[in-house]
């Protein structure tokens, strides 16, 4: 017998050489010539776990790594277990062996960042702080374990815990970007804007800002021209669109402060929000809302729309500048969409359900959930959903579908002129709304966007908006009867 387990061992170690130098093939053969000599070495099992990973093989990985388990109740073999769990997404079997990991290795901290990694992507964020806590005790200098737990607590509305977590993130990443830039988050979110705008600039230096910059103008973003708040009264400043429509309609509030400011303005939108600027120009001389080659283009210094409020040098309550009204629809088309649309007695409420899927899946609202809504007496509902989503459309009954007719934001605001009432999910319709001084309640979820701070109700950048945030992750049925009982 001792002689096999000597036999074995070698056959180990010559795979374990092998596998060091990534001939994985000839170790996974070496590692199963030793399992023919001892089939009871969970050392054995383990590795071929490792190797199977590493392959990108999941399924055989996870055979051979839960058969090690089985074997052996050992830490390190735990520890790749959980990591081809996590790979292969099986968060809810990491939360079975929750028990025996607390009872036999209270004190590793690979296990309980990974027990903490498998209740967040499960949406328990209560159990994930703890389980972060824990790890971090055991571990202080983790900077994952850090900023994920920053992350759970501005779920939780924890924001300034957030704050305190990110700051521990910025002493062991110092000048980190990515650290700084969801700090700013924390910090706006808490209306700390005097701090948070500043860093806040760190997003130019982001990775999908610069990938958009250098779609648009490759030259543009060079440092020399980037206006940093000088004085520019004879000089014209470019100013371009870097995030969704929302952002643009949000931050253009701020186009006449900095028109005041230079010579000349020239502004860079998104061509669906062309129309409706250059009915409302906010002090904008020229628009652009396609491709020009950067040197077509004539200007002195340039600057991201979401660095206004910064380079203006907005204070307190300064930031909030404009809350309503600041946007008009086109009289005349308002006029057209009452007589083809809106000509009846009845309260009249316009909804959406959904935005752009691409970044976030949590804004979405399932069309059904409208339904209870739609009893309430003398109410008529249009439908604002366009492309993406519209279908939905399908699951109402009762109501008028005025998105496929809707191509650009001036064709919405002059329909939503007509409204009594916006309902709707946290979109760029909210902030036409709001824009324009309609009544709006927007429809968070759980987790919400910075800019609606961490209170729930009022909104401080719309006079006219009001928000309704769910009560739990996923739970949109609870936060549907707030408004229903707002409503009635």
């Amino acid at each position: 017998m001792t002689e096999l387990k000597n036999d074995s061992s070698k056959l180990i170690n010559v795979g374990f050489s092998l596998h060091k130098q990534g001939k994985l093939e000839d170790a996974e053969n070496a590692y199963k010539e030793a399992l023919e000599v001892d089939s009871e070495n969970a050392e054995i099992y383990n590795l071929l776990g490792v190797l199977k990973l590493q392959q990108n093989d999941v399924i055989s990985a996870l055979y051979w790594a839960e058969k090690a388990v089985e074997m052996m109740d050992n830490e390190y073999f735990y520890e790749n277990l959980f990591q081809v769990y996590i790979r292969a997404k099986l968060y809810k079997q990491i939360v079975k062996r929750e028990n025996n990991i607390i009872e036999k290795f209270p004190n590793n901290f690979s296990l309980l960042f990974n027990l903490a990694l498998a209740y967040k992507n499960l949406k328990d964020t209560k159990k994930a702080i703890n389980y972060y806590d824990k790890a971090l005790k055991v571990n202080p200098a983790s900077y994952d374990g850090w900023f994920n737990l920053a992350h759970l607590y501005s779920i939780e509305g924890e924001v300034k815990n957030a704050v305190s977590a990110l700051k521990i993130c910025q002493k062991l990443r110092p000048k980190d970007k990515d650290t700084e830039y969801f700090l700013s988050l924390a910090l706006m979110q808490l209306k700390d804007y005097d701090k948070g705008l500043k860093l806040f600039e760190n997003r130019i230096s982001r990775e999908t800002a610069i990938a958009l910059q250098n779609k648009s103008y490759p030259n543009k973003a060079s440092i020399d021209r980037l206006w940093k708040g000088e004085n520019i009264k004879d000089k014209t400043l470019l100013v371009y669109y870097e995030a969704g429509f929302g952002d643009t309609i949000m931050f253009a509030r701020y186009l006449p402060l900095v028109a005041n400011r230079c010579k000349k303005l020239i502004l860079s939108c998104q061509k669906s929000l062309t129309p409706l600027f250059k009915l409302n120009p906010l002090g904008v001389d020229e628009i652009i809302d396609s491709y020009i080659p950067e040197q077509n283009i004539e200007f002195d210094v340039h600057a991201p729309l979401l660095s206004l409020p910064y380079l203006l040098k907005l204070k307190g309550e300064r930031v909030f500048a404009y809350p309503e009204g600041y946007l008009k629809a086109d009289e005349n088309l308002a006029k057209e969409y009452k007589e083809k649309y809106f000509n009846n007695d009845k309260i009249k409420v316009g909804i959406k359900w959904q935005g752009n899927t691409y970044f976030d899946m949590d804004r979405v609202i399932p069309s059904e959930e409208f339904i209870p809504l739609m009893q309430v007496e003398n109410t008529q509902y249009y439908s604002f959903q366009t492309f993406e989503g519209s279908e939905d459309i399908s699951k109402l009954k009762n109501i008028i579908d005025i998105g496929k007719d809707l191509i650009n934001f001036s064709q919405t605001a002059a329909a939503l002129a007509n409204l009594d009432l916006v309902i709707c999910n946290d979109t760029s319709l909210a902030h036409l709304a709001g824009a324009m001084g309609i009544p709006c309640w927007i429809v968070l979820p759980y987790e919400v966007n910075w800019r609606w701070h961490s209170y729930l109700s009022k909104c401080d950048w719309y006079d006219s908006v009001k928000l309704f945030r769910q009560h739990k992750i996923g739970d949109w049925k609870g936060v549907f009867e707030d408004i229903l009982n707002e409503m009635v």
